[in-house]
């Protein structure tokens, strides 16, 4: 059986590889195209995917927290995305996106959460 520890930890590996993944294919001046999904739907699944594993990884921690930090390296990204050189755009809308990726994942997380310490009302916040 898998301990607590042994899951965060390897949820902690995860995210780490996910996030040098994501970052890197958001600030590669001419990334490779790997699946045929719109901007903004990319954008969606990568903070979504980040978003599941940092609650994993942190499940201690506030989900109103991931959340905010989630957010930010969402804005940071776009801000390094107008480094001329890069050739990449700043778009604030790709950070919207970003953060209600978010905030879906961190409501199914609530949700999950409450299912599995039994409430009556699992939806509810």
């Amino acid at each position: 059986m898998i301990t607590e520890r042994q899951r965060v930890t390897a949820f902690r590996f995860l995210l780490a590889c996910a996030l040098a993944f994501a970052v890197t294919m958001a600030l590669l001046p001419h990334p490779p195209r790997l699946v045929e999904a719109g901007d903004k739907w990319q954008h969606m699944a990568a903070f979504a995917a980040l978003a599941l594993l940092a609650a994993g990884a942190y499940p201690r921690e506030p989900l109103f927290r991931i959340g905010e930090r989630l957010s930010f390296l969402g804005a940071l990204i776009e801000v390094l995305q107008s480094i001329p050189s890069l050739h990449r755009d700043c778009d604030v809308l790709d950070w919207l996106a970003d953060t209600g990726a978010i905030a879906a994942a961190m409501l199914v997380v609530t949700g999950w959460r409450r299912v599995r310490r039994g409430a009556k009302d699992p939806v509810a916040i």
